[in-house]
């Protein structure tokens, strides 16, 4: 049975990393739902969050794979019970008068922030789990999206060692 797995890879912050990972992924077949790439606290190593679906084997099949790459430091699973996953959302929506205050209704409700207004439009800005923006985007979904972007998931274990990038060598 497949399920969404969310894998934190800490890497050497060179060039092409980010292709040899994700080339990885390609090559045994896997579909990448969401992948994040951030600077950790040591400027020599990244973090690469990929999101995709699969089952134990194929979970196995990748971090072993991946655990091969020379650029990898570190890989683990980050669990749903003990981690955190944020996304953020931007989204243009056409408004005028009539529309603009039942919009920040709802931009309240989900405690999203309007960045920008204009006569013709507004942009917001939501943070929070992926189904939290979906659920944001279906309630705007009877007035005009003009534009959507969304950074993909990253995540972080609650664990206090798990990502210790210190003690990486």
């Amino acid at each position: 049975m497949k399920r969404r797995e969310v894998i934190s890879i800490f890497v050497e912050n060179q060039a092409n990393v980010l292709t040899r990972v994700a080339s990885l992924f390609g090559r045994r077949g896997f579909n990448i739902d969401s992948l994040t790439v951030s600077t950790t606290n040591d400027p020599k190593i990244s973090r690469i969050t990929v999101v995709f679906n699969g089952n134990e084997q194929s979970l196995a099949q990748i971090l072993t794979q991946t655990r091969k790459l020379e650029v990898v430091k570190d890989i683990f699973l980050l669990e749903k019970d003990n981690s955190l996953f944020r996304e953020l959302l931007l989204v243009k929506v056409a408004c005028d008068k009539t529309n603009r205050s039942l919009i920040k209704e709802i931009v309240d409700i989900y405690r999203g922030r309007i960045i920008s207004l204009s006569k013709t439009c507004m942009i917001i800005e939501l943070t929070g789990a992926t189904e939290k923006l979906d659920g944001f985007l279906n309630m705007l979904s009877c007035y005009e999206i003009v534009e959507v972007c969304r950074t993909g998931v990253t995540g972080i274990s609650r664990d206090a060692g798990i990502t210790d990038v210190s003690s990486i060598d």
